[in-house]
Order: structure tokens, then sequence, then C-alpha cells
């Protein structure tokens, strides 16, 4: 019976993974949104393997509070969930830098920092070279200046992206 159990769970597993579909060999666009604020970033995606890419997004962030950039990457696992639709996740990190505006009353301190982060989103594929995505990346700070270091952000996001 335990046999039996494990070979269908092994079955449909294989099943799920193979049914996912080929993805694009390079997309290159915006990805717009953020958790504080709002922010752009340049996106480019190259697949890596039939079911798995790389992401990296180079972006500028600008609130009433401070302005600041961030670099970051992140490897995904694509799954298809039917025709064009496809959900993905992954993880990752990056690196950026933020510049706060002075306030009498408050000090805050600039500088760089450092992240990991895990992503979640859905994606549809356009029979035309037009890919559009609704995602979140959480980041927690690992390195960085006083106030983000401590800091758990949700950095959701549509990302409207060429294929090529």
């Amino acid at each position: 019976m335990k046999m039996t159990t494990f070979l269908i769970g092994l079955f449909s597993f294989v099943t799920a993974v193979v049914s996912a579909q080929n993805i694009s060999e390079h997309t290159l666009g915006l990805r717009l949104g953020d958790s504080d604020g709002f922010g752009a970033e340049i996106s480019y995606q190259k697949s890596i393997g039939r079911y798995n890419r790389a992401e990296f997004n180079l972006g500028w962030r600008d609130s009433r509070e401070y302005d600041a950039f961030k670099l970051a990457g992140v490897y995904q696992w694509v799954h298809n969930l039917d025709g064009n639709f496809n959900w993905y996740y992954g993880v990752g990190g990056g690196l950026g830098n933020s510049d706060f505006e002075r306030v009498p009353d408050r000090d805050r301190d600039d500088g760089l920092f450092v992240f990991a982060a895990g992503n979640l989103g859905v994606e549809y594929d356009f029979d035309i070279p037009l890919l559009i995505s609704l995602d979140i990346r959480p980041e927690i700070g690992l390195v960085g200046f006083n106030e983000f270091d401590n800091d758990f952000l949700f950095d959701i996001a549509l990302g409207l992206r060429y294929q090529f």
C-alpha cells in the first residue's frame, strides 16, 4: 500500500513538473510598484534551462522621505497553470543605497544596504511577444543603515516585458 501511494505521488509530481511551459529565452521591460512610495525597475529575465530563469532588476525609488536605487537578482522556478498562464517562485537578494530627506526632529541614517528576497507571482504570456506579471518580492535587510537592517518589506509590482 505504501509503495503504491509513493508511486502515485511520484507520478503526479513528475507530471506536474514536465507539464510546465517553455519560458522565453530573454525578456526586457519594466517592473512598476513598491511597498513604500512609487518605484520603477528596469527588468531583465534570462532563461536557465527549460523551467528556470534568472531575473535582474535595477530600480529607483522616490517617496516623500527618501530617494534610493536598488539592484536585485532572483533565481526563479516557472510552472504552467493553464495555457499561457504561469506561476513562479524564487529566491535571491540584492543591494542598494538610500538618501533620506533631512527632517529637523528626526535623524535618519543614509547609506548602503544588502537584503535577501523571495519571489512569488503569476504571469500571462501573450501570443505576441508580451509578458505581463503581478508578483510580490518580500525583502529583509541583512546589512545596512539602522532603519533598514531590521525591516521586512513587501515589494508588490506589475511587470510588463518584451520577449525576444
